[in-house]
């Protein structure tokens, strides 16, 4: 039975069974945080899932995480035991307002969110920092989401999570963005309706962190033994710490502590994230790390409770301020569950793109054929009239590295449209900076080429070499990512021999997420029809 006649049987039932390979299959190749034994290792996910949220319902764990420009956006991830997590669905398929992002925008759109489950719906509250904050709502977590209503509008409001208090009353915490609110290092707190979906008066600053807590932010409010807490990151992405702000009185004043930071573990900026405790009584924090590059990953601290204060970490010295662990015994949730992890390579057998793909805004229809006899069929798209290189292009599909050490290998059929020339397909690192390999059609044939960008993010131009003509329409392109972000480029005519180009590229982060690996297909000109490109695989894999 050929590859292709067996594609071909896959899609034929994907509609009526699987519709694509389950979450639940998938185990990485590259990172793997379950260790196997009864422990596992940090990061519980080591990709650029920023600004983590969680809760528990039931024995499910669910975890959002911002997304900014990317599309279909909020993550939804999900877990059995804080350690294995899939991604179940993506919240937002569009993000509003609809015409605004149709426009790439870099760094702009979802910012920290919170998610709740109250009443029994699952609510997330998300800021975009140039409109305000949303409310989306579902009975399940698979959705569908309701379409998200700005709950309180204002430019600069961020990082807002709601309190449901016992007396009735609803609040909602948040922090405030300088860059549009001409203030930030300050949280503060305004009251809601009880129902939790409309701010109802003027916001109060509760804590003013500019003398010992600086870009304090991303504040997360809970209520314990009488005490309201705000965990909220002080310090800073790449170099802060976690606070702690506790009062008897909802407006305060607060009390605050620094409860985990770097101490003397490798672990950068220990901060920003959720408490969770397991059906068997422990209590969890998730947090994020910056690692440039590769964004800010999601950690796993023990916590517990030492006179009304969390203490997360490992307290070596009992002071109260814990530093993160690497390696720990697994949460107690009541039985084991298998190791898997969120996907990453591809077959495309689906007629549904897999959850681990974004484009870089609001999609259009007519970019991708998920479905194409087993293969991702993608359709050159011209590139907008103001992009100064592919950074601008919202018709790249990407994902988030995976791990420090990995590999991509695709296979890659370029069909270009006879009536046209400079058609590029290719295989991209996607940040401030980018390179990329591509296939290039002129009127004699197809060119192989590779594209470096050094300063996309300031509109500078990509610098276009052309390697040569090739005889073939099919090639595979590799790249390897190593410590550090370094990429080598590599491609091939038979999937055997891999040829080396360029020098080595330094992947740089994109505009507040990591640096992403994806697939393209543009043009410069525009007529009736295009030409495309058939992406038959994309296999992340340990380096070779």
């Amino acid at each position: 039975m050929n590859k292709h006649f067996f594609k071909s049987l896959l899609l034929s039932v994907a509609y009526f069974s699987i519709q694509t390979i389950t979450a639940q299959e998938y185990v990485s190749k590259v990172w793997v945080a379950d260790l196997g034994n009864g422990k596992y290792k940090n990061p519980v996910l080591n990709a650029d899932y920023s600004d983590p949220d969680a809760i528990r319902v039931g024995d499910d764990f669910y975890m959002i995480s911002s997304s900014f420009n990317h599309i279909p956006g909020l993550p939804l991830l999900h877990s059995k035991d804080l350690v294995n997590w899939t991604i179940l669905t993506h919240v937002l398929p569009k993000q509003i307002p609809a015409e605004t992002f149709k426009k790439v925008q870099h760094g702009n759109g979802v910012w920290a969110p919170a998610i709740r489950f109250h009443k029994n719906e699952y609510y997330i509250y998300y800021p975009d920092p140039d409109f305000g904050i949303y409310l989306t709502k579902a009975s399940r977590p698979e959705g569908p989401w309701s379409t998200p209503e700005l709950i309180y509008e204002g430019k600069g409001l961020i990082d807002p999570c709601p309190l449901w208090d016992e007396n009735g009353k609803t609040y909602l915490v948040h922090a405030y963005a300088g860059s549009r609110a001409g203030i930030k290092s300050v949280i503060a707190i305004a009251p809601m309706n009880q129902e939790g979906t409309k701010v109802t008066g003027q916001s109060v600053i509760v804590y003013d962190g500019h003398e010992d807590d600086p870009t304090i932010e991303g504040p997360k409010f809970y209520k314990r033994n009488g005490y309201y807490y705000i965990f909220a990151p002080a310090g800073g992405v790449p170099t802060g710490w976690q606070l702690i702000l506790r009062s008897k009185n909802i407006y305060g004043p607060y009390e605050r502590k620094n409860v985990l930071d770097q101490g003397k573990s490798p672990i950068n900026g220990p901060h920003q994230g959720a408490w969770v405790d397991t059906p068997t009584g422990e209590d969890w924090f998730l947090h994020f790390q910056d690692k440039e590059a590769y964004g800010r990953v999601v950690h796993l601290q023990p916590m517990k409770w030492v006179k009304d204060w969390p203490v997360i970490g490992e307290d070596k010295d009992g002071d109260g301020k814990g530093e993160p662990v690497l390696v720990y015994k697994k949460p107690n949730v009541g039985k084991n569950w298998p190791t898997v992890t969120p996907a990453e390579s591809d077959e495309f057998n689906s007629p549904i793109l897999g959850k681990q793909w974004q484009w870089q805004a609001n999609a259009d229809g007519t970019w991708a054929f998920a479905g194409n006899k087993g293969n991702l069929r993608l359709y050159t798209k011209q590139i907008p009239a103001e992009a100064k290189s592919l950074w601008d292009v919202p018709n790249i599909l990407g994902q988030k590295f995976p791990a420090d050490n990995f590999q991509v290998t695709t296979k890659i059929t370029f069909t270009p449209n006879d009536k046209l020339e400079n058609e590029k397909v290719g295989l991209i690192i996607l940040g401030q900076d980018y390179s990329t390999l591509f296939l290039k059609s002129k009127k004699d044939g197809i060119y192989l080429g590779y594209g470096l960008c050094k300063g996309a993010v300031k509109g500078k131009e990509e610098v276009e070499s052309i390697i040569g003509k090739i005889d073939t329409k099919t090639v595979y392109f590799r790249v390897q990512v190593s410590n550090g972000g370094i990429c080598k480029w590599f491609y091939s005519t038979d999937n055997k021999k891999f040829l080396p180009i360029a020098e080595p590229f330094t992947a740089l982060p994109g505009k507040w997420v990591g640096a992403k690996v994806g697939l393209y297909a543009v043009r410069n000109t525009q007529i009736n029809d295009s030409g495309y490109a058939d992406v038959d695989w994309f296999h992340v894999e340990p380096i070779k």
